[in-house]
């Protein structure tokens, strides 16, 4: 239950990237070498990925302070596991196994909860396919088996929808193929896969929509520094910005210009967000995010940056929950197909409390005004469940969210860091 009348400021840390991690011990475990990695995310999902990869075969030793020592097996040189490759909640997963597992000589079955065991596999299975993978779905969604021996054979691959997961599958297979594997998207998604397979030596070719790859790569282990989370910090820029007392910094953030889209439509609300200390680490910006607290408005928020901020789109619906006018997101139906129908959940959820909101196919228009006391339904999701926690902040009287305990997939430690920075919660039944 989220408290009214809370106050924001302070200085922290936000957990490390949960994209980053992944890619970091994925390809870590694929590389020549013992690959260092600090800050990785101790989440359930990370932690899932690397219970994945230590079941093909390969050696991850922890070390404290949430830093991994991965001893690469090389391309070649992983293992058939003994059973199904459990990954819990996490799609990243699933999709980027998928691509990574499509050219190797065993079999592998990919499975997870009930959440991932209903979301569609088939948008990366079917271009896997095309390249010479024997990989299957059930009626479009997992389990997702693969059937090894195959050897693949580059393509090129126009998706007709941006998608960072599918994109990183493919260029994964790719490194495995014969040739030079081509994506275009129609709009620009994270990059944090072709930022990292250069950091492991690996050259990558980006130009005008189009990121290329040539087969048989060699990686070379490397040491990573993983930033903080810029979708964890979300919750806590719209927290500053809609019950700060004084300025929130938030530090060593990772600031890649894909994943900070939030920034350009806050600031077209009228917030005062500033970038400190700007520095770059394994091809990874990072910074200091200093948030000023102030009035927001409403925006039509522009098609182009929906694709790169659709895990921060929840907490901007609750920013607009209290933005003067009205804020309007379309081009977001790929929230539909996330760990819930986010746009469903979201709109329910600002619903029942008093806040006018208009569903749409693709997005939402919301009408700031007065935020009612209540009751949500996170749907066991836990960007749903983080996003009405901060609207709390500035409700007329409490909100309790159901089905919160999926936010240790992507935030371990999320209430302790909110109630450091003012935020006041209680936990209830």
């Amino acid at each position: 239950m989220t408290l009214p009348e809370s106050r924001v400021a302070g200085d922290i840390l936000v957990p490390g990237d949960k994209s980053i991690s992944h890619r970091a011990a994925l390809l870590g475990a694929i590389a020549v070498g013992t690959t260092e990695i600090g800050g990785f995310l101790e989440g359930e999902d990370c932690l899932a990925t690397l219970g994945a990869l230590a079941a093909l075969g390969v050696d991850i030793e922890h070390e404290p302070g949430g830093a991994l020592r991965v001893r690469g097996a090389g391309l070649a040189g992983l293992h058939a596991p003994p059973a199904a490759l459990d990954l819990g909640n996490s799609g990243t997963s699933m999709r980027l196994l998928a691509g990574l597992l499509a050219g190797q000589e065993f079999d592998t079955v990919l499975v997870g909860d009930a959440s991932l065991m209903s979301r569609p596999m088939e948008r990366v299975a079917a271009p896997l396919r095309r390249m010479g993978a024997d990989v299957s779905t059930r009626d479009g969604k997992p389990p997702v088996t693969i059937r090894g021996g195959r050897r693949l054979q580059a393509a090129d691959h126009r998706l007709e929808v941006p998608s960072a997961q599918v994109k990183s599958a493919l260029l994964l297979a790719g490194l495995q193929a014969g040739g030079r594997t081509r994506i275009h998207e129609p709009a620009q998604s994270r990059d944090h896969t072709e930022r990292m397979l250069r950091a492991f030596g690996v050259p990558v070719s980006a130009d005008q929509g189009d990121v290329a790859v040539q087969g048989k790569a060699l990686l070379q282990a490397t040491r990573v520094e993983v930033p903080g989370d810029f979708s964890s910090a979300a919750f806590f820029i719209v927290a500053a910005l809609i019950a700060g007392r004084e300025p929130l910094r938030i530090r060593n953030v990772g600031v890649n210009p894909t994943r900070t889209a939030l920034l350009d439509i806050l600031r077209l609300m009228g917030a005062d967000i500033r970038i400190e200390a700007l520095a770059e680490a394994a091809g990874e910006p990072r910074a200091d995010i200093v948030v000023h607290p102030g009035p927001l408005h409403g925006a039509v928020v522009p098609q182009a940056l929906v694709p790169v901020a659709m895990d921060e789109l929840p907490v901007l619906f609750a920013a607009a929950a209290v933005a003067e006018g009205e804020t309007v997101v379309s081009g977001a139906g790929e929230l539909r197909v996330k760990e819930s129908d986010r746009l469903a959940a979201m709109a329910e959820g600002l619903a029942a409390l008093g806040v006018h909101v208009v569903p749409g196919p693709d997005g939402l228009r919301v009408r700031g005004g007065p935020v009612g006391g209540g009751q949500v339904d996170s749907r066991g999701d836990h960007r749903i469940a983080m996003a009405f926690a901060v609207l709390g902040a500035r409700a007329e009287g409490p909100i309790v969210i159901d089905d919160v305990h999926n936010v240790a997939t992507s935030f371990p430690g999320f209430t302790a860091l909110a109630r450091s920075t003012g935020l006041r919660f209680e936990e209830v039944g």
